[in-house]
């Protein structure tokens, strides 16, 4: 788990309102820590100019001119809005990685590595069914 379990965020819910809201398997990526198997979500193909936003509470996380092809499976960024994401370290699978959440609910996003391209070299690697995208038009 990471160390942002402790944490509180704007956005609260209960565990049963949690489950309702989301569906199983955005719960089980969200609020369980777990991963989308890659590969799997229409957003990782998604080209349109908008934002992608948290299931969780509706706030904007990254806008698609910061998307980019990776060829790992899952939707990758290069920097996420200001103030959207949180990170923290992550110890789970016998790994040290930066976990990525919503500073909006703390929902689990993904995790951030510093494999990316110029100019900030990072790679926000998230998992696809923890976002909702909205094409500019409709805003």
């Amino acid at each position: 788990m990471a160390d942002h379990d402790a944490q509180t965020f704007p956005v609260t819910r209960t565990d049963a309102e949690w489950r309702a809201l989301l569906t199983p398997e955005q719960y089980y990526v969200m609020r369980a820590h777990g991963t989308e198997r890659p590969g799997t979500c229409a957003l990782l193909r998604e080209k349109r100019q908008g934002w992608f936003a948290c299931c969780g509470c509706g706030r904007r996380l990254f806008e698609s001119g910061h998307k980019f092809e990776s060829g790992t499976g899952w939707p990758s960024f290069n920097d996420p809005l200001p103030d959207a994401v949180g990170i923290s370290r992550d110890i789970s699978h016998g790994m040290i990685r930066t976990e990525v959440h919503c500073a909006g609910c703390g929902s689990h996003l993904g995790h951030v590595f510093e494999d990316g391209p110029p100019p900030c070299h990072l790679r926000y690697c998230i998992n696809g069914v923890a976002t909702e995208f909205t094409p500019t038009h409709e805003l």
